[in-house]
């Protein structure tokens, strides 16, 4: 068994009182804070675990099992964007560095592009893309990129899960535009 740390956004929760606390910690949630800041309201796992993946889902079925209020989950935190600071944090090197990997200065080039803030003052990359560059690179482990691919596809099926008919019908559009080239 091993321990993984990650959070859960509530998406339905602005505040927190005792009664609620209380209702997550029957729902089997002891091995969690409930924090918020700025309006959001999130736990705090730390889990023990066969994989990240049953700790995850495990922790996702019994936070959404709680009524009164029905609560669900909106995202997984840490999230797969990612900006230069917070890739250097993840893997523990300065700005700097990372900079030097982004522009090919250092590693073997090639880093991924960004997916978003072309025009604006910080760029943003997808973890699930970077860290398996990084892997390449002997920077970050095989199981970090399985987590960061994880967490990335977990948070798209929350993101889409009430409309998942029409996202794949949209999907299956796009696709065939795209094979039309």
């Amino acid at each position: 068994m091993n321990n993984y740390e990650f959070s859960l956004v509530l998406a339905n929760v602005r505040d927190f009182d005792e009664q609620l606390v209380d209702r997550i910690f029957e729902a089997g949630c002891d091995d969690a804070s409930l924090l918020t800041r700025n309006g959001v309201v999130y736990l705090d796992f730390d889990r023990e675990a066969t994989s990240f993946t049953e700790a995850v889902w495990s922790a996702i079925r019994q936070v959404e099992s709680i009524a009164q209020p029905k609560i669900r989950v909106d995202s997984i935190q840490p999230d797969d964007l990612v900006t230069v600071s917070e890739i250097a944090r993840r893997i523990q090197k300065s700005r700097e560095y990372v900079r030097l990997l982004i522009n090919g200065e250092r590693g073997t080039g090639n880093f991924p592009l960004p997916i978003s803030g072309m025009s604006q003052k910080s760029m943003i990359w997808s973890w699930s893309r970077v860290s398996q560059w990084l892997f390449k690179q002997g920077l970050v482990s095989e199981e970090q990129v399985a987590i960061a691919q994880e967490i990335a596809d977990i948070n798209q099926y929350l993101f889409h899960r009430d409309h998942w008919r029409e996202f794949n019908q949209r999907m299956k559009k796009i696709e065939a535009h795209l094979l039309a080239v």
